[in-house]
Parts: C-alpha cells; structure tokens; sequence
C-alpha cells in the first residue's frame, strides 16, 4: 500500500460520488426553501423554549429570535419557529455564498474527512499550505504582501498585526486610528475600537489615536483628518508603531471614503515609517475585488492586512520587512480543515464572474442602492436616507436615525423576514452584508419588505 494514504482518499472516486450524492440529497431537501415564510403555529413553542434555554445558558437572550435549523438556499434560512427568513446579514458576513450552497458543502465535506478535524500552526496538513498560498497570491497581485499567517478569527489576526508593527517599530507603541473604528472583540481590540458601550469596565491604555473619518458633507474632510495625524505625530514623534484602518467603517456606519482621502494619510505615514495596516476583516472579498485596498487602488501603501470572515478564518497578511522573529505570533489554532477547505472554494468560486467593475458583486450593489433611492424618493419618502457602502455591505438610514427607532425598524424587518443589523451611531444604520450569490428577483423581495416595514412606522 502507498504511504500518501490520504492523497488516495481525496482522489477516490467512490469517495468523491458518496460526497456529491450526499450533498445532491441535501440540496434537493433544500429546494423546499422557497420565498419568505412566517412561523407555523406548531412549531413556535418548541422553538420558544429552544431560544429561552440558549439565553439561560449563556446568561443574555439572543439579539433576534433566530435559531436556525440548519437547512437553508442560497439568501433564505429556516428557523426552528418553521419561518423561512431572507437573510441579509449572514452571520455578521461569514456566509459569502449564502446557505447551502452545493459547491461550499462539498468542500467542507472532503474538509472534515481529514485524519484531523483543526490543524494548527506546528501541525498543519495541506489545506494549511494550500490556504496561505492563495492568499499571498492573491494580495501580491497589487501590493507588497509576501506573507500570510493564519489565525481562528478576525480578532486574532487583527491582534497579530499590532504585535507584527510594534516589535518591527519597537519602543514604538502607540496606534493611530479612525474615530468610530471596530477593530475586535479582545481586550486590545476593544481599546482599538471606538464604541464606548463595547468597553463597559475595562480599562483605558491611551495607546490608540484618533483622527476623523471622510465626511462627504465637509470639502475639507481630508485636510481634517490629515492635520490630525499630523498633530499626533507632532506629539507622539517616535512613539507611533502602526496606522490602522478599515477601508471603509463597518461597525461605525457603512461609511466610505474615496481614494484621494487615504492617500495623503498614507504617504505621511508612509514618511514617518509608521506601519500601515489595512484591516480587512468585513471588506475582503466584498468591494468587487478581492481587497478593498485592490478597489481603492492603495496596495503600495500597505504593511499589513487582516482577513476574516468571508475566508471562514482569520489571517495577517504581511511585507518581508514586517515578518516577525519566531515566537512572536503562533498559537495552537490555525483552523479546521473543513473551513480551509470551504473557504478556498469560495475564493475559486469568486473569479468566476463575481469581481470587477461589471461583475456581479457591482451589479448587486447597484440594484439594491438604486431600490433603496427609489424608496425615499417614492412611497417611503424621507424615510430611508443615504443610501450607500461598497460592493456587497450595504446600509441606509432608516426614520430619524435614533438609536431606538432604528431598532424597532429592524425588529419589524426581522419579524416581516428579512435579517439586517445596526451600525453607527449619530445616526445608526440599517445595514446589509449581501450573500453574493442573492438573485435580482431576491433583492426585490427585500426592497418590497424593507418598504412595508418602513410605512409601518416606528
């Protein structure tokens, strides 16, 4: 017998057809899934009783009465409640070619019939190879990344690229950022976000910097933010590790800015050897090309970059002046072999009419903008506002754009079947982070109930 037993495995036919014949069963149960469907009266106190104990559990109810099933096609989920929901959020942007999708399935099959379910950093099997290749293929196109280093999750990778600036600029501490950033759920990561009501209790370093974000409505918007930086450096002169910034805000409001903002910023930076990390977590793959720094044409700025999400884990992608000396970044997690496997179909799947000025993820973006305009200027005037956001992140203002009202909007939306979710703040936001692979016929659907939710009021 050959000793590359496992090579066997992924070339076996037998296997490869068990695989698509369990996956073609599963789509065609799928298929069932058809339009939006309000919850059926025999299921709901079971699923009650299911969201009560989740929320017993972990000490605090879910944020919506959600408990998937685990059937789902394409935009639409079912829940336990036996409702079928046109889900606009996909788990805050994890689920780039929606539920079920066949091709993603398979792949995260043939993942999980691995000798290991997670593989790590010491021990990684080809998936880990395989994974890191593309992406330092993929950013190298347009950019001086030449590295990738994986981690579990978005926070993580954003954690490794502050340790990567702060030991290549060592004594070199602090962060300069962007009011109203989101950079991670960690205690660091929280220090680097600007949502006082995501630190409740923790303390405060004073290691981050702020300067102010675009503002379409201010011509001077980008002298602003520059002089800022300026004045930090001024302040701080030797001190400042890292610049870092999302290409467009996600939790601060679906804000973007075009590239004649950034390029001031970066090439001061850029000036001062302050690293420049452009953290991708909610962008990458959703711009119309595979980084926003790609879209906004900026990859010769960029020291650093973080991914997540839509690549089912967390990487740091980084220059060769910033590869780190070992011991630095590690860790026993990397992934699982299912999501390696999984995320990778999704990035082939990508290059396959989806990137580009005319391509799918553009036309998407183009729609849903022009239903959402048509909206405040017809039936629902006034009452959805600003419309905007790149590629498939989506968001607008809904009513007055309070806290309060705002969230009573989406908990109407929810209950009329469509997922979406806040952001910003002053004012907040409805926002949509849109499955690629949603139809014209379903964005139709969401506009026509984003439009009755919105004449139901508030």
């Amino acid at each position: 017998m050959s000793s590359l037993v496992g090579h066997q495995i992924k070339q076996s036919d037998k296997v490869n057809n068990l695989i698509q014949e369990l996956v073609g069963e599963v789509t065609k149960l799928n298929s069932q899934l058809t339009g939006i469907r309000g919850p059926q009266e025999e299921f709901k106190d079971a699923a009650k009783a299911k969201l009560d104990s989740t929320g017993l559990f972990r000490g605090r109810p879910l944020h919506y009465p959600y408990m998937g099933t685990g059937a789902g096609r394409g935009p639409y989920v079912e829940l336990e409640d036996g409702s079928i929901k046109l889900d606009l959020i996909n788990g805050i942007g994890i689920h780039l070619m929606g539920h079920s999708h066949p091709r993603v399935m398979a792949a995260a099959v043939r993942g999980s019939l691995a000798d290991i379910l997670t593989q790590g950093n010491l021990q990684p099997n080809n998936e880990y190879r395989l994974f890191t290749e593309k992406l330092v293929k993929l950013a190298s196109k347009k950019s001086r990344l030449k590295h990738a280093w994986i981690a579990t999750c978005g926070t993580m990778a954003n954690e490794n690229a502050l340790k990567l600036s702060r030991q290549k600029n060592s004594p070199a501490r602090m962060v300069i950022g962007f009011k109203d950033a989101f950079a991670g759920r960690s205690t660091m990561m929280a220090e680097v976000t600007d949502n006082p009501a995501y630190k409740q209790g923790l303390p405060e370093y004073h290691e981050v910097l702020r300067i102010p974000f675009f503002d379409k409505r201010d011509p001077k918007s980008g002298e602003k933010a520059l002089s800022a930086f300026k004045e930090h450096v001024a302040k701080h002169e030797g001190n400042i590790s890292v610049f870092g910034f999302e290409p467009m805000l996600g939790e601060g409001g679906y804000q973007a800015a075009p590239r004649e903002f950034f390029v001031p910023i970066l090439e001061f930076a850029k000036s001062k050897n302050i690293a420049v990390w452009a953290d991708e977590v909610q962008t990458f793959t959703r711009t119309g090309e595979y980084f926003a720094f790609e879209t906004l044409d900026l990859g010769q700025y960029i020291d650093l970059c973080t991914i997540a999400k839509t690549a089912q884990i967390g990487a740091t992608l980084y220059t060769e002046e910033y590869n780190p000396k070992p011991g630095l970044i590690a860790g026993t997690f990397s992934g699982s072999s299912p999501s390696l496997s999984a995320g990778m179909e999704m990035l082939d799947m990508l290059g396959e009419g989806f990137l580009g000025p005319n391509g799918r993820i553009n036309q998407i973006h183009k729609r849903f903008i022009d239903g959402l305009n048509k909206l405040n200027e017809g039936s629902c005037k006034g009452l959805a506002s600003d419309a905007g956001g790149m590629g498939l992140m989506v968001a607008f203002t809904p009513h007055d754009g309070k806290k309060e009202s705002v969230n009573t909007f989406l908990n109407k939306l929810f209950a009329n079947g469509v997922i979406a979710f806040p952001c910003g703040k002053d004012p907040v936001r409805a926002r949509f982070l849109i499955p690629a692979i949603i139809q014209d016929a379903d964005i139709d659907v969401a506009l026509k109930a984003i439009e009755k939710t919105l004449l139901e009021g508030v």
